[in-house]
């Protein structure tokens, strides 16, 4: 598969990772996994110990980055990796946000004006998971808000640019486009 780039977004445990590896995985022979999410407690420990497991079991590269998706891209086309996954960008708006509490919506926007060229000039695709965070109650803090406003912001300006997007609902992925 060529230089692609695809946005899959969905909800919570909706099937978005297993597609996007499904799409990954029958497309390219190297592949490259990009885990943004940090250790968080116990239970975020299991859950990355068992995705460390699988993953090595489907022979990824994988390359745990929270913040610099650039560099991540930078490794993963020095492995040779022939696509990536990066999975995913809401603990990426996540990590960005707690690192910098005051980060907003312009600086997603400048983020990703930087970020979006360095993922369409990779050799190969480039699917980006996006939990879609904006279909629930409206957060009751400034901070859960200012946390979906930017994931909103980060998956409208990333599907304006990406090739294909699609949304997964129980399992069942849906292109939007």
């Amino acid at each position: 598969m060529d230089s692609k780039l695809i946005l899959v977004t969905g909800g919570a445990r909706s099937g978005k990772s297993s597609f996007s590896e499904r799409l990954i995985l029958e497309n390219c022979r190297r592949p490259a996994y990009v885990a943004t999410c940090p250790v968080l407690d116990a239970e975020t420990a299991e859950r990355i110990r068992l995705h460390r497991a699988r993953r090595e079991a489907g022979n990824w590269i994988t390359v745990e980055e929270e913040t610099d998706l650039a560099a991540a891209f930078d490794r993963a086309e020095a492995a040779r990796a022939d696509g990536v996954l990066v999975d995913c960008l809401t603990l990426w708006i996540n990590n960005l946000l707690y690192r910098n509490p005051e980060f907003s919506e312009q600086g997603m926007r400048e983020t990703l004006a930087e970020l979006l060229p360095r993922m369409r000039c990779f050799p190969g695709p480039a699917v980006l998971v996006l939990n879609e965070v904006g279909l629930g109650l409206v957060p009751e803090t400034p901070l859960g808000r200012r946390f979906r406003d930017l994931s909103g912001r980060c998956g409208q300006l990333v599907a304006a640019e990406a090739d294909e997007l699609y949304f997964v609902v129980c399992g069942i992925p849906q292109r939007i486009k």
